[in-house]
This record gives structure tokens, C-alpha cells and sequence, in this order.
């Protein structure tokens, strides 16, 4: 620190250090501890997080105690105020131990419990004991409710996807009557779009995400509409055969993507936007990449019933969804409006899975674990109501 020079010396003098586990163990609490006066709002955060798994010695806590009431940030003293009382819960002092119970009142962090649940089960002293498992089935309670919300954000982020394959069969099924196995195709196929694109943008994430969109829903919607007019077209009053062929269909383009992309799963990095998380306390966090799909869902989703109350093409799908007879003889071309539908519903589809990719890999088998669920949604909100589908 006094910047004075001790003179020169060469190499010979200079002994290498050698670095083993042991010795990283032992530094890692004392780096922390240095972080903690960090500018970055960040580090010194990650830092008393981090203090949580080291290997703390008394002198450390003393160190911390010190330390704390220069902290002017008010999650790191909460942090380190549970860290010291999770240190006191093993003090000889059985006045201590109650004194750091009440002090993890509020703490869900899993280091914490598992010792408030050691101290229920064999501490000594009963008040001690009585005062730990008293404490502990209150932070369960808490626990049990951030998990259930957690769960909930999980289930929204899932359903969102959902939602997007959905309403391009309720469209499908709805002016068309077709039911569609390969509908979880195009899924897959909006997935590898996203895949190939970051392999031709490896450095721009990014804007590769972006490109994925439309480039999603163009390769799975001009799919779609080669299938309506190549096969679906002459299948239409019969569904049974329908659903043989599209899932004879399915099956084909399953193998052709083992054929063309391996059998192997293909994992889709994220964004640096949609990488990170917000942590809401130890059991309960909202990663970025959910809460960016759920969004994305919702804003395809009235895109679409703008399109389909507002457009002309939205109300031509409307009138042969309502009456094909009288739209044909207003002078709809409803040949040519089911393979737009078609295609608009495989389209969408192929956005559900650039949505997918976001949150798990990319394989040939994609589209097949998703299907059944679509159906589903379809079923219980409604044949052709896009509402429903959304509830």
C-alpha cells in the first residue's frame, strides 16, 4: 500500500505459488468480503450471497460484524445480518441460538432451514428446540406459497406456447374442419429455423432471435399451404383419413429432421436480454426468457384478432368459417382461403416454436410432446374460439 520500492530482483528469486482447491477454498470468503466494498451494486450483492456457501471461521463473523455497519446498502446488510445469525444458530449459548432464531425469522434461504431443522430435531435445550421448529414451519408456510407462484410463472410461460399452437388449430379446425397431426410439426420447424439462424449469426444473438420470427413463420406457413393444397385438399368431408394421412405426415417429417439435423437434441442459446433473472428472494425467481415469451404470446395472439376482425382476409376467413356456401357465391375464392388459413395457422405455429427453443432443445420429437396438449386447449376453450383458447 505504501508504494515503496524494495528494489530489483530477477526471476531465479521468485519461487512459482501453486494453486490447489484447498487454498481456493480458503481465499473465496476473504475475496468476498473484498467485494463487498465494490461499486458495482452487483458484485456486492453476489458477493453476500456467496458468503452463504463459504467456509466461515469465527474470525470471519467478528470480520463481518465490523463490516456491517458501514454497509449503505440495504440487501447486503440483510444479508449479512442472516449470515451471522445462521453462524450463531450453532453457538454453544443456548441465549444465542434463540436470539439468532428470531433473527431468521424472515429468511428462506435453504442453508438457513436445513439448520433451523437440525435444532428442531437434536438440539439440547427445549426452548431452543420449541423456538426452531416453531420458526421453521412459518418460513415452510412462506415457502410453500413463493413455490406455488413460482410453479404458476412456469405454468403461465409454458401455456403461452401452448397458446400460440393452439389458436393456429382452433383457426385450422375451425374454417376448415381439419384436424392436423402435423400440426406440432411446424412447431419443430419454426424451432430449427431458430437453431440454423444462430448457427449463421453466431455472434448476434440477438438479432438472429429477431430474424427467427418472420423467417419461422414463412418456412412453416408456405409448408403449410404445399401440405393443404398437395394432400389436404383432397381429403376434405373425410376426417378419419385426414387424420391417418396428416399423422402418416407427422411421422414423415420427424424422419426427415433425424435425417437433415441428426437425432440429437440442439440447444438454442439465449440473448444476453432474455439470459438473466429477476430474484425476487432465495425460492422464488422470474427468468427474463419467460416473462419475454409470455409477452411475445399475448402480443401474437391480438395481433391475430386484429387481423381476423379488422382485415379483409380476417373477414373472408370469418364468412367460409360461418357459411362456405354463401361466401362462395359473394365471390369468395374459399379454395384459396383454406390454404391462406392453413398456412396463417402453421405460420403461427412456426412462432410457437421459435418461443419453444427459448426454453428447451431443439429436437425431431419437438412438436409430438406438444400436440396432445394443443388439442386440449383447443377442446376445453372451444373449436374456433380464439377467446377460449386463451382462458
Amino acid at each position: 500500500d505504501s508504494e515503496e520500492i524494495l528494489g530489483n530482483t530477477s526471476d531465479a528469486q521468485w519461487q512459482p505459488v501453486s494453486i490447489n482447491n484447498v487454498i481456493r477454498i480458503q481465499l473465496r470468503p476473504r475475496l468476498d468480503l473484498m467485494a463487498l466494498a465494490s461499486p458495482d451494486v452487483s458484485k456486492r450483492r453476489d458477493a453476500a450471497q456467496d458468503l452463504f456457501s463459504a467456509r466461515l471461521t469465527p474470525h470471519y463473523i467478528h470480520e463481518i460484524k465490523a463490516l456491517e455497519p458501514q454497509i449503505k446498502d440495504a440487501d447486503v446488510q440483510a444479508n449479512l445480518r442472516k449470515l451471522v445469525a445462521g453462524f450463531e444458530l450453532n453457538d454453544a449459548d443456548p441465549k444465542i441460538r434463540l436470539a439468532a432464531i428470531a433473527d431468521v425469522a424472515d429468511a428462506l434461504d435453504p442453508e438457513i432451514r436445513a439448520k433451523l431443522a437440525n435444532l428442531a430435531s437434536n438440539d439440547n435445550d427445549p426452548a431452543v428446540k420449541a423456538a426452531a421448529a416453531k420458526t421453521l414451519d412459518a418460513i415452510n408456510t412462506r415457502v410453500a406459497g413463493w413455490q406455488f407462484l413460482q410453479n404458476l410463472v412456469f405454468g403461465l410461460s409454458l401455456g403461452s406456447v401452448l397458446l400460440l399452437a393452439a389458436i393456429g388449430l382452433a383457426i385450422t379446425f375451425g374454417v376448415m374442419g381439419v384436424i392436423n397431426m402435423a400440426h406440432g410439426e411446424m412447431m419443430m420447424i419454426g424451432a430449427y429455423t431458430t437453431w440454423l439462424l444462430q448457427q449463421l449469426m453466431p455472434n448476434h444473438l440477438t438479432a438472429a432471435l429477431f430474424l427467427a420470427i418472420p423467417s419461422a413463420f414463412l418456412a412453416a406457413g408456405i409448408i403449410g399451404m404445399t401440405i393443404e393444397r398437395g394432400l389436404i385438399r383432397f381429403l376434405y368431408g373425410r376426417p378419419l383419413e385426414t387424420l391417418l394421412a396428416t399423422f402418416g405426415l407427422s411421422l414423415m417429417l420427424q424422419q426427415a429432421a433425424r435425417i437433415i439435423f441428426t437425432p440429437l437434441n440442439r440447444a438454442v442459446a439465449l440473448p444476453d436480454f432474455m439470459s438473466h433473472s429477476w430474484v425476487v428472494n432465495p425460492v422464488f425467481a422470474i427468468t427474463y426468457n419467460r416473462l419475454y415469451i409470455l409477452i411475445f404470446s399475448l402480443t401474437v395472439f391480438f395481433g391475430l384478432l386484429l387481423l381476423l376482425k379488422r382485415s379483409t382476409f380476417g373477414l373472408r376467413i370469418r364468412a367460409v368459417a360461418q357459411n362456405r356456401a354463401m361466401a362462395r357465391a359473394c365471390g369468395v375464392r374459399s379454395n384459396w382461403i383454406d390454404a391462406l388459413t392453413f398456412g396463417l395457422g402453421s405460420g403461427i405455429a412456426g412462432i410457437a416454436g421459435v418461443a419453444l427453443s427459448q426454453i428447451t432443445n431443439v429436437g425431431p420429437n419437438l412438436g409430438q410432446s406438444y400436440i396432445v396438449d394443443s388439442f386440449m386447449v383447443v377442446v376445453l376453450g372451444g373449436v374456433g374460439n380464439l377467446w377460449g383458447t386463451l382462458v
